[in-house]
């Protein structure tokens, strides 16, 4: 997904400078017990669907509409599972935009049909068993979360 009209407007102000900015992150767990972990066109790693939370948006409802924009199906939003910053949530994109994010994770259920990736944003999903996740190369906060969200990792 293209850059918010809401971040395009600060990075107009501040060029590449840091930004502290609220995200959300999904937890999604399938009936056999899979977890759903995504791939960023020009990143190698999996990571948990998710993104930036929109001015004046709930973050419950931030999920929702990112799980729905990503992967093209509704899902159920659960309890917070935890909130996340520091170290392993700082980024700097290939344009040189340097992010640190706060993200609250959220347990979340898909609705039953076929995913349809935003193909602008995802290159790839998989459904994983919580014992594949550790030889993975995923972000540095995938396994954190997931431990707090209960999976055995």
């Amino acid at each position: 997904m293209p850059i918010s009209a809401y971040i395009r407007s600060l990075r107009e102000r501040i060029g590449q400078d840091l930004l502290l900015l609220p995200a959300v992150s999904a937890v999604i767990v399938d009936d056999d017990g899979r977890i759903l972990l995504a791939r960023s066109h020009g990143d190698d790693q999996w990571a948990l669907i998710g993104g930036g939370i929109e001015p004046g948006e709930e973050p419950s409802a931030s999920i929702a509409r990112e799980v729905r924009e990503e992967l093209g199906v509704e899902a159920t939003v659960g309890q917070i599972v935890g909130v996340y910053g520091g170290d392993a949530m700082f980024i700097t994109y290939a344009n040189g935009d340097r992010c640190a994010y706060v993200t609250t994770a959220y347990a979340c259920r898909l609705a039953p049909g076929p995913l349809v990736l935003e193909e602008s944003e995802l290159r790839d999903v998989g459904w994983f068993e919580p014992s594949e996740i550790s030889k993975l190369d995923t972000q540095p906060y995938v396994e954190r979360i997931l431990v707090d969200a209960g999976v055995p990792i």
